[in-house]
């Protein structure tokens, strides 16, 4: 299984930045790494993914030109970079791994290893 650990979240206000990091044991070939969010009630809401080795990335459409998915191959780490939040961005973030994989789709229900999350609160 890989493993992974978010961290980098907490608080900010609305109009604000937040970093989040994801530590990944390996980003494997032909998979995907990605961010999700959820809410209590909520099904987790794809936020972002990357795919290895192509490169290629999908957003959210609420997220769309607000936030950026990178990854540093040397440090394995998968960041996501959120600017100009919404109180509607609050929830909890996930970073997710699913293996042997062509494309990336924004569907929770396809990746199998999941970190344990983080927090991100957006207030007015």
């Amino acid at each position: 299984r890989v493993q992974l650990m978010e961290s980098g979240g907490g608080s900010a206000q609305a109009g604000g930045s937040l970093k989040l990091s994801c530590a990944v044991s390996e980003f494997g070939n032909y998979a995907c790494v990605g961010w999700f969010r959820q809410v209590p009630g909520n099904d987790r809401e794809g936020v972002a993914t990357m795919h290895s080795p192509s490169g290629a990335i999908q957003y959210g459409d609420s997220v769309k030109g607000r936030f950026t998915i990178s990854r540093d191959y040397a440090k394995k780490t998968l960041d996501l970079h959120m600017n100009d939040l919404k109180l509607e961005d609050t929830a909890m973030y996930y970073c997710a791994f699913a293996g042997t994989r062509f494309a990336c789709p924004l569907e929770f229900r396809l990746y199998n290893d999941w970190g344990q999350g983080t927090q991100v609160t957006v207030s007015s």
